[in-house]
C-alpha cells in the first residue's frame, strides 16, 4: 500500500506510524484509517515495537467531519464496523508492544485510538476529549470498552457526558494513560521506552498481552489455566533460557525475541 496520509518507518527496530495531515489535527477520513491498519500489522511482522504518534500539534482530533459532502447521510454503523473495528483491532492483536505517543490533542476517536495501544505516553501539554457527545454522539471506537476498564466507571461516565478536556497529568493520575512527560522531554522519553521494549523478549510481550487482555473478560479459573499454558510456552524458548543465565552472571540479557 502506497502510504499518504501517514509516515512509516522501521528504525532499530521501531516501526513508527505518524498520523500527517496536520492542517487537519490527524483528523481521521476513510484513507488515513485503512493505511494505519495497513501499517500496523506490517509493523508488527517487520518490527518489535509499533509507535503511533502525530505530526504537528495534535495527535489525532478524531474523525474528520468534512470527509463526507453530507454528514446527514453518514452510515455509521457501516463505517465503525468495517472502518474502525479492523483499526483498533490491528492495534490490539497487533504480536509486538504497542506504544501511542500523544504530541497533542487526542479528541474523539483519536482518544480512543490512542487508549487501544498497550501504552500510552503522553506529553504534558496533551489532552483527551470524548467529544462525541458535542454532536449527539456515543463514545466510539473502544472507548466505552476501554475508558471503564482504564480509569473507573465514575470518572468514564463523567468524561462521556460532560466531554471536557482531561489534560494528560489528570489522565496519568487517574490510570487512564501510562504516564504524562514534560514537553522538553517527551519524544527522546518515548524514543528510549520503544528502545526498551524493542530490546526485549517479544515473545513474553505477546504473551503477557494476550493474559491481560484475556483477563479483562475470564474468570479466575479460566485465567489460572490460560497464565499456566503461556508460561509453559515462555518457559520453553531461548529467551528464558538467557534471561536465567544473563541473572546469574550478573549481566543484561541478549533477547532473539520473537
Amino acid at each position: 500500500m502506497q502510504y499518504d496520509a501517514i509516515d512509516y518507518e522501521v528504525r532499530e527496530g521501531v516501526a513508527l506510524v505518524t498520523l500527517r495531515r496536520p492542517e487537519v489535527m490527524n483528523a481521521l477520513n476513510t484513507q488515513m484509517r485503512a493505511e494505519i491498519t495497513h501499517a500496523v500489522g506490517r509493523g508488527g511482522n517487520e518490527a518489535r515495537v509499533v509507535v503511533l504518534t502525530g505530526a504537528g500539534r495534535a495527535f489525532c482530533s478524531g474523525q474528520d467531519l468534512g470527509d463526507r459532502a453530507n454528514l446527514g447521510h453518514i452510515d455509521l454503523e457501516r463505517t465503525l464496523r468495517d472502518e474502525y473495528m479492523p483499526l483498533i483491532q490491528s492495534i490490539t492483536d497487533c504480536p509486538v508492544p504497542t506504544i501511542a505517543a500523544v504530541n497533542g490533542a487526542a479528541a474523539g476517536a483519536g482518544a480512543n485510538l490512542a487508549l487501544s495501544c498497550d501504552v500510552v505516553i503522553a506529553a504534558e501539554s496533551a489532552v483527551f476529549l470524548q467529544a462525541f457527545v458535542r454532536i449527539g454522539l456515543i463514545p466510539d471506537a473502544g472507548g466505552t470498552y476501554w475508558l471503564p476498564r482504564q480509569m473507573g466507571f465514575a470518572k468514564a461516565m463523567g468524561a462521556a457526558l460532560f466531554a471536557e478536556p482531561i489534560a494528560a497529568r489528570d489522565a496519568d493520575a487517574w490510570g487512564m494513560i501510562w504516564e504524562a512527560v514534560p514537553d522538553d522531554a517527551f519524544a527522546a522519553h518515548w524514543w528510549a521506552r520503544a528502545q526498551h521494549l524493542a530490546q526485549g523478549p517479544t515473545a513474553a510481550y505477546r504473551a503477557a498481552k494476550q493474559a491481560l487482555r484475556a483477563g479483562l473478560g475470564n474468570d479466575l479459573e479460566t485465567q489460572l489455566g490460560l497464565e499456566a499454558r503461556l508460561q509453559g510456552d515462555c518457559g520453553l524458548s531461548r529467551d528464558f533460557k538467557e534471561g536465567v543465565v544473563a541473572f546469574v552472571e550478573k549481566r543484561p540479557p541478549q533477547f532473539e525475541g520473537r
